[in-house]
């Protein structure tokens, strides 16, 4: 159920119910704000709380407040919060830790948790176990604590499940204007995805950032990037679980490329959701696109009056989805004219100091460079620290660059290479003249990559395939695993199985060479020296089978004409869906370690689009002289896998082919491994 927001998050009237420093502050800071509406603090035996006179009970109250701050223990926040709905309060911040975040220290947090939804009923609760937010829009707070903001018009919203993060993330002084910041605690009624659609409802509100911690609901996910892309709002967010230790490796390959990291990767660029890898990044391209928007491409132009400079630029763009397009005919023109005859034109450039206080020609300079075809302009300018020196000869790169801005119609990014270079009265100053401050090369050129991702054009997919939950699964034997993907369309080799000598003698004559023969019941084969092939001597290889450590064999043909190898492998991720990896495959899978995850369901389109990403994908289109694998092929057969888990996405754990041989005109799976419980039925 989704609940309306609307009133607890932009109250007119603020109930904080408790004694303690935690609700004093509530109402200070309430105070400090210029909150307009009303505020009601609730206690027993105080008469007052930070300077407000005090009700004795809820019920005193002069009507429903919109939203209440419950700091009182947890055992009477379940009655504050029963009382509160009853009366018809628009919403609950529950301060209190104890509930289910603390299951394995209280042993009764769980139950706990289940009494205070039941007392909530349809009321909105966040947290508990957690600060609460801040609306700098309206000067509204339930927030225990100092924080660093200040009131805005517009701004951005930042919704983290860590309070911690949340009140350092106030402290930024980076000029960039926060419209909330909402804390999620351990989401025990309303999750991440349902506040972030209510902060995206705020029309003041231009992007969003998110902390996340775990997914939890993968619908409400969706449900969220729908409502932002249909309101044309960019979500750019931080996800944890990058750690090797997220997840640890299973039998296969496939589970050790993709593990919960992977699958989160996957996850956030289905749903259009731009990421990052630190805090500083987040706070970076959410100041980006919060004054520029996203961006119609990766082009961009980069001005320095040094050539140390220019080459950082250069070197940090390299890797990154970020173009420094040649100068066109027509800039190299117009940058003479600014510069003479002793400067080298490029992109990045590095304009010398010739022109350095002569405000006209850097802005000519400036406004030259933003002619091309570009998305961005960056004025990479580091400048003096405000306590012990003086600005008054920088003031020519930000007067030069907004007229460059205003006269090009293109948005320009003041960039200093270190953070520290671009001080918070220097940066408001830089906004006032329609620039954008970046602060830290490296976190700037990530604002400038997830602001061109979020600027592409996107469709929308298809609903995730959620995944079950089997109990007790089994690994089918490689014989088993490839039976039942042939029944959905994969292409394998004709096989016999062989359980004494007699019958491997048998197979081996009725399948010929070339063939392979494979021990049964080894995880990983050739490793094990557990294959043996035979071109043209099946007698040699009989002989060498004899000797494997298994009770019985798998006889097949040998593929003979393949070009590549690929791993195609799905994993059950619980807290993204199913993930599919498409890979370089064979004996040097992990080496290797070339692979692109993509969450079912896929299309051609998707699968096309990652194999393009490959650094194989030259092999795939024919390398020096060799001939192309059949794509379409390689297509059906991943559609095919995905036409299995389908099927079996209630009970099935893990499916990998590895490798799947592609040959000019086919695709065939030479070993197979599926993880499932089967309960009774044909896998």
């Amino acid at each position: 159920m989704t609940r309306d927001l609307s009133r607890l998050l932009r109250p007119r009237s603020i109930a904080v119910i408790g004694g303690g420093a935690w609700c004093a502050n509530v109402v200070a800071q309430c105070r400090k704000m210029g909150f307009a509406g009303d505020i009601w603090p609730v206690h027993p035996r105080r008469s007052e709380l930070g300077g407000v006179a005090a009700y004795a009970e809820l019920a005193d109250l002069p009507g429903a407040p919109d939203a209440a701050f419950i700091g009182v223990n947890r055992h009477a926040t379940i009655e504050m919060t029963r009382a509160l709905a009853l009366m018809g309060a628009g919403g609950a911040v529950c301060f209190a830790s104890g509930f289910s975040e603390a299951q394995a220290e209280t042993g009764d947090g769980a139950d706990l948790q289940a009494q205070l939804l039941q007392a909530a009923g349809a009321m909105p609760v966040i947290g508990p176990n957690c600060y609460g937010f801040v609306n700098y829009l309206d000067g509204a707070l339930l927030w225990p604590d100092q924080h660093g903001g200040q009131r805005c018009d517009s701004g951005v919203a930042i919704l983290t499940q860590s309070s911690n993060i949340a009140l350092n993330l106030t402290m930024q002084a980076r000029g960039l204007p926060l419209a909330y910041v909402l804390t999620a605690g351990n989401q025990a009624q309303t999750g991440l995805a349902d506040m972030g659609r209510a902060l995206l409802a705020d029309d003041r509100v231009t992007a969003l950032g998110l902390h996340i911690e775990g997914v939890g609901d993968l619908r409400a996910f969706e449900a969220l990037a729908a409502e932002a892309h249909a309101r044309n709002k960019p979500v750019i967010a931080l996800k944890a679980g990058r750690s090797a230790h997220a997840r640890a490796a299973a039998v296969s390959h496939t589970a050790s490329l993709a593990g919960s990291d992977a699958g989160g990767r996957a996850l956030l660029r289905r749903l259009g959701f731009a990421q990052v890898s630190s805090l500083t990044a987040l706070l970076e391209s959410l100041k980006l696109v919060h004054f520029a928007g996203a961006l119609p491409s990766n082009r961009i132009a980069s001005m320095s009056c040094s050539g140390g400079e220019a080459s950082l630029v250069a070197d940090s763009a390299t890797g990154r989805d970020i173009e420094c397009p040649p100068l066109s005919t027509g800039q190299q023109a117009a940058l003479r004219e600014a510069l003479g005859p002793m400067v080298s034109l490029a992109n990045p450039l590095d304009y010398h100091t010739y022109i350095w206080d002569n405000v006209p020609a850097m802005a000519c300079t400036f406004t030259a460079m933003l002619s091309g075809d570009l998305a961005l302009g960056c004025v990479v300018a580091d400048f003096p620290r405000t306590d012990r020196c003086s600005m008054e000869a920088w003031e020519c790169i930000i007067t030069a660059s907004a007229t460059a801005a205003r006269d090009s119609g293109k948005p320009l990014a003041l960039i200093a290479t270190l953070p520290e270079a671009l001080p918070e009265p220097v940066a408001l100053r830089g906004i006032e003249a329609g620039l954008v401050p970046l602060l830290g090369l490296d976190d700037a050129l990530s604002a400038i990559e997830v602001a061109a991702f979020l600027g592409r054009p996107r469709r929308d997919p298809a609903p995730l395939l959620l995944p079950g939950a089997p109990r007790a699964p089994v690994t089918l034997s490689e014989a088993e695993a490839k039976a039942a993907l042939a029944r959905h369309g994969v292409a394998v080799p004709n096989a016999l199985r062989a359980g004494d000598d007699a019958a491997l003698q048998d197979a081996a004559q009725r399948i010929g060479a070339p063939l392979a023969i494979k021990a049964e019941g080894l995880a990983h084969k050739t490793e094990a020296g557990g294959v043996v092939l035979a071109r043209d001597d099946a007698a040699a290889a009989i002989a060498t089978a004899r000797a494997m450590p298994c009770e019985s064999w798998l006889v097949e043909e040998m593929i003979t004409d393949g070009l590549v190898e690929l791993l195609v492998g799905v994993t059950r991720d619980p807290a993204h869906g199913f993930v599919l990896t498409l890979g370089a495959g064979g004996t040097l899978t992990e080496i290797i370690a070339d692979s692109a995850q993509l969450l079912l369901p896929v299309t051609r389109a998707d699968i096309d689009a990652a194999l393009d990403g490959l650094r194989i994908a030259p092999l795939l289109a024919g390398y020096r002289g060799a001939p192309p694998v059949a794509r379409a092929a390689i297509a059906d057969a991943v559609l095919a896998v995905q036409d299995y888990v389908t099927r079996h996405a209630e009970h099935l754990e893990e499916v990998e082919i590895n490798p799947l041989i592609c040959t000019p005109d086919r695709a065939v799976a030479v070993d197979a491994l599926i993880t499932i419980a089967t309960i009774g039925e044909t896998p």
